[in-house]
């Protein structure tokens, strides 16, 4: 029996080989001193963030100290993605900001709200 998709193209998963940053602003911050941690990082990119967007609100983020992202999963369609769910996520939530501290230790993805 030949199997068909019951759904239509509009909603067949369109996975991407990488990340699509057209329209996101990268600031890439490397300090003298490795920053102390998780909690430091993401104060300096709250107050980045607040900088450069005057209102903004994380939508997604890494934690490479601990290898933990957020969030952690994303649809069903994502389960084959070579792209971290944190990352889809962020760019399929209108994220505008991506801060990467230390070279990719910690990321963090911002909408401006």
């Amino acid at each position: 029996m030949k199997e068909t998709n019951p759904l239509p193209s509009e909603f067949v998963c369109k996975l991407r080989s990488e990340p699509d940053y057209s329209g996101i602003t990268i600031i890439e911050i490397e300090q003298e001193t490795p920053i102390q941690d998780f909690n430091a990082a993401k104060q300096l990119a709250d107050n980045k963030a607040e900088a450069l967007l005057e209102s903004a609100m994380l939508l997604a983020f890494h934690d490479g100290d601990k290898g933990f992202d957020s969030p952690q999963h994303g649809d069903e369609c994502h389960a084959g993605s070579p792209i971290p769910a944190y990352i889809d996520y962020a760019l399929s939530h209108g994220a505008t900001l991506k801060i990467d501290i230390d070279k990719g230790r910690f990321i963090f993805f911002y909408l401006a709200v």
